[in-house]
């Protein structure tokens, strides 16, 4: 069976029509840029990067652990902690003690992300990705830029169809299409 659902003439602009290329193009540098130079500072810092890594990812984990508890002249009624105590238990528990593993795949992926937003290679999977990975930045407390990001690799992941038009996935989707599609008798 085959269903049809309609899309908004504002939506299908967006997410679909090619003349929104340079559009998405932009955000997509912008976007593959601030990952990739993220993804690189780790890599060439050994407490991030290597096989002495993890002391940095610890500091950080150390500091999103704390911001799970209110200060105890705050009445526990009034407590909003930064941090959720059950995404401070995941950090404690499956993070930390694996923590140079998780710093070597955070640095990569990172850089990975950046370089495939910046080429506009799998776009959608980059974008994906980074949100991922800013998602788990906000619950672990920090803000900073990162609620931005997020806004916006979900924006591309949304138009990936189209993001990455003026990129690499404007020849690398169609081969692998042709290459991969079924095949029937």
């Amino acid at each position: 069976m085959t269903y049809t659902i309609g899309q908004s003439a504002f939506a299908h602009f967006f997410t679909a029509d090619t003349t929104t290329a340079p559009l998405w193009f932009v955000v997509r540098i912008y976007v593959g840029y601030a990952s990739l130079m993220a993804g690189w500072s780790k890599i060439i810092h050994p407490s991030w990067f290597g096989s002495d890594a993890g002391a940095s990812l610890q500091g950080f984990i150390n500091g999103a652990v704390a911001k799970s508890v209110c200060a105890s002249t705050v009445a526990a009624s009034a407590c909003h902690p930064s941090v959720q105590t059950w995404y401070a238990s995941f950090l404690q528990n499956a993070v930390f003690s694996n923590a140079m593993v998780w710093s070597n795949a955070i640095a990569i992926g990172e850089f990975a992300i950046g370089f495939g937003l910046i080429v506009g290679l799998f776009t959608g999977a980059a974008a994906f990705f980074d949100f991922f990975m800013l998602l788990n930045f906000l619950l672990a407390g920090t803000v900073g830029s990162n609620p931005v990001m997020l806004v916006l690799a979900l924006c591309i992941f949304a138009a990936r169809r189209v993001a990455g038009y003026w990129g690499l996935d404007r020849y690398a989707m169609p081969y692998l299409r042709h290459t991969f599609r079924k095949r029937t008798l």
